[in-house]
């Protein structure tokens, strides 16, 4: 049975994004970003999905301002993709949301732009949880790299 936990432990969130982003390499390929999001989300509110004892994913997200949150870094590892821990992170984070009095959460990935099989299936599970696509950042991240902003209405 999956369960999601809110973690307040920085040295434990630190870990958890660590094993979790180094077991997807597909998606966070980048040293530089890897260190920089177990930096980060230290001191952001963190949920880890368990199967039973087992850490599988967690999401990390970013406060913006009093009506929106970022899912600043999500990941599940590839063996539990497709059945249903995004979806239950990405609810736990709309709880969170609204227990909070915020009206948006939002998200950055790849755009499209840029051909990745990888982007194209978390482009896909944002669309299935209700997120819209805002704008292209062309050069936010760099070059190689467009940001797709997507958001989600929450109350």
């Amino acid at each position: 049975m999956i369960i999601i936990k809110e973690l307040s432990n920085p040295d434990e969130k630190a870990k958890i994004c660590n094993t979790i982003l180094r077991a997807l390499p597909d998606w966070f390929g980048i040293e530089s970003s890897i260190i920089d999001y177990v930096a980060q989300v230290q001191s952001m509110p963190f949920f880890a999905a368990f199967d039973d004892e087992s850490v599988i994913g967690f999401v990390a997200l970013k406060t913006h301002n009093i009506y929106t949150a970022e899912i600043y870094v999500m990941g599940v590892l590839q063996e539990y993709h497709r059945q249903g821990v995004g979806k239950l992170l990405v609810e736990k984070c709309e709880t969170y949301c609204a227990n909070n009095n915020m009206e948006y959460l939002t998200v950055k990935t790849l755009d499209e732009s840029r051909e990745c099989n990888s982007y194209e299936k978390t482009r896909l599970f944002y669309l299935s949880a209700g997120f819209k696509p805002l704008e292209v950042f062309p050069l936010l991240w760099d070059e190689d790299n467009p940001c797709l902003f997507m958001a989600k209405h929450i109350c």
